[in-house]
């Protein structure tokens, strides 16, 4: 049962329904707030053409229920006797306050798992403040390590923290899931999206904690060698690899002669050069063909990236021979192309069973032919505003 809204729990789920799970979304009767977050399509806001919810709800059924309301409480603590997980993202403090806490489920499963996520945690001094994917970043600590150290901290574009605190808690459903098959105990699991962005910094906290050393964000100087390039039909990023690279070996790849001189072949002598270093570099760069600089680069075992625009990543040779993106068909929106599977498995394939489903489309299958109610009760609880 997905009791979820947004990004970060819509993509818990999404990862298990489109693994195979049988995904049952309960979303308030004006919708889930991600049915209004842009980009829409064609640009028309509406509900049903919100291209986050239409990724993020895939192979999912929706009932609209009222939590707020009585009866809206008593259906979900029905729908909770046969379910194996309930995921959740509200604030701390609401689903106990609606009796719809752990405790209050567990009543009706005692081998449910209940997967809550939140900002901060279900406990801590932070555990009702409220947050946004930058906060996350910030208080994680991702934000320090990102940008130039000559500049302000950045963080990455869209919703990664949300993502990453999505992926955690699928992660740790099936955890849980695996132990209650074991020993028929449900558990109530607590992921914070705080500390889902800090698990990331391991090499950062470790060299803090051992060493006493502080990694600060990178420098921007011109004559970087991991610095973004400029070329002929784009922007790549051109890089050496390690640290102990041969400089003989780059200068004879790029084909600069003039490198290959005792103000280049060392990092202290680079960074003393490096306006002069930068200078050379981008007047080469920017007469390059991008892909050309890519697969010649990996002959050398230099590691060099292509930036792709969108156009050119759906167009990408690998991710066109692994069959990455996938056609959806939504009844809205019609087809189109989809993010596939985050990864493959052979015995439990990802696939996309139907779209993200319009707002309170599977009312009557569920309400009605799994938990009984009449039609009458249903135009009942509609008009009540149940659902």
């Amino acid at each position: 049962m997905d009791l979820t809204h947004h990004i970060a729990g819509p993509y818990c789920t999404k990862l298990l329904a489109d693994f195979g799970a049988d995904v049952l979304k309960i979303e308030r009767p004006g919708g889930d707030p991600a049915r209004r977050l842009a980009p829409f399509f064609h640009d028309q806001p509406d509900p049903e053409k919100g291209l986050p919810f239409a990724y993020l709800n895939t192979n999912k059924k929706s009932v609209t229920l009222n939590l707020k309301s009585p009866r809206g409480q008593k259906i979900v603590r029905s729908l909770a006797r046969d379910c194996d997980i309930v995921v959740e993202n509200f604030a701390p403090r609401v689903m106990p306050s609606l009796g719809l806490g752990f405790d209050g489920l567990r009543q009706e499963n005692q081998s449910l798992v209940m997967v809550s996520i939140s900002n901060f945690g279900q406990t801590g001094p932070y555990r009702d403040y409220k947050a946004e994917d930058i906060v996350e970043y910030a208080l994680g600590g991702l934000m320090y390590i990102f940008g130039a150290y000559d500049g302000k901290p950045l963080k990455h574009a869209f919703h990664q923290a949300q993502f990453k605190a999505g992926t955690d808690a699928a992660s740790a459903a099936l955890i849980a899931l695996y132990h209650q098959r074991l020993t028929g105990q449900g558990q109530h699991v607590d992921v914070s999206i705080q500390e889902a962005v800090a698990t990331g910094l391991r090499d950062v906290v470790n060299n803090f904690t051992y060493t006493g050393a502080v990694r600060r964000r990178q420098p921007n100087h011109s004559g970087d060698l991991n610095r973004l390039r400029a070329t002929a039909d784009g922007h790549m990023l051109p890089t050496p690899g390690l640290a102990s690279f041969n400089w003989k070996t780059l200068v004879d790849f790029l084909g600069l002669p003039e490198l290959d001189d005792d103000k280049f072949r060392t990092p202290s002598a680079r960074l003393a050069n490096a306006e002069e270093l930068g200078l050379i570099l981008d007047s080469y760069f920017i007469k390059q063909n991008k892909y050309e600089m890519f697969y010649n680069s990996q002959q050398h075992r230099f590691i060099y990236g292509v930036i792709q625009s969108p156009e050119e990543v759906l167009a990408d040779p690998q991710f066109e021979s692994r069959g990455y993106f996938v056609e959806v068909d939504h009844p809205t929106i019609g087809p189109l192309r989809y993010p596939g599977a985050p990864f493959n498995m052979e015995g439990t394939p990802w696939q996309i069973k139907g779209p993200a489903p319009g707002l309170g489309q599977h009312n009557q299958e569920v309400l009605g032919e799994r938990l009984g109610y009449s039609n009458a009760e249903l135009a009942g609880l509609r008009a009540e505003g149940t659902i």
